[in-house]
Formats: C-alpha cells, structure tokens, sequence
C-alpha cells in the first residue's frame, strides 16, 4: 500500500484579477460603475438598449432556439436509448425535421 499524500501546506495561492468587469448586459447602474472605478476596475458594462460591441453572443439566440427545436423532439428530451448510435440517428432524423420544417416556412 503506497504511503498517503501529506496535508496541504497552507491556503492556496490568491487569484489573478484582471481589473475589468463584464457583467451582463445592462445589469447595473451608474452608481456601481463608479465604486467599480474607485477600486481602480475598468467597467466593460453595455448601456441599457445598446449593443456592447465586443461580439459576443451574437449568435446565441441562433443556437439557443435551434437546442430549443430539438428538445421539442420527444425521443431527445430525455435519452432513453443505452447505445451512441440509436441516440445519433434520432438526432439526425430531427436535425431533418428542423430542416425540413424551416425550408417549408421559407418557400
């Protein structure tokens, strides 16, 4: 039997802070942008209605209704199937009714 490992040593090293804040889009007030510049943080927070510029999340509305499309396949919302590959072909029998679906909408 190998001997066991010693106790640690002491707290753990501190974190690395950046000095920028993102939080969500539109979450706060002027007042907090301020106490985040009196700590010396640079606030990246988006107005409220304006568009933030950095480019993220652009997409996931996209990405977000089409997860939302395949849950609304029963045999996908919960995985009943044990093997990949039955799981696979019903995820890609859906992948063609989404396909499908969003072709007919657009003719």
């Amino acid at each position: 039997m190998p001997p066991p490992e010693p106790p640690p040593r002491g707290p753990s090293p501190p974190v690395a802070i950046t000095g920028i804040a993102t939080p969500p889009n539109g979450a706060y007030a002027n007042a907090d942008r301020r106490a985040l510049r009196a700590k010396g943080i640079k606030p990246h927070i988006a107005r409220r209605g304006k568009p933030h510029g950095s480019r993220l999340g652009v997409y996931r509305r996209v990405v977000e209704r089409t997860i939302a499309w395949y849950h609304g396949m029963k045999r996908l919302r919960v995985r009943w199937e044990r093997r990949d590959d039955i799981h696979e072909a019903f995820l890609s029998l859906a992948t063609c009714i989404i396909t499908y679906r969003h072709i007919v909408r657009l003719c």
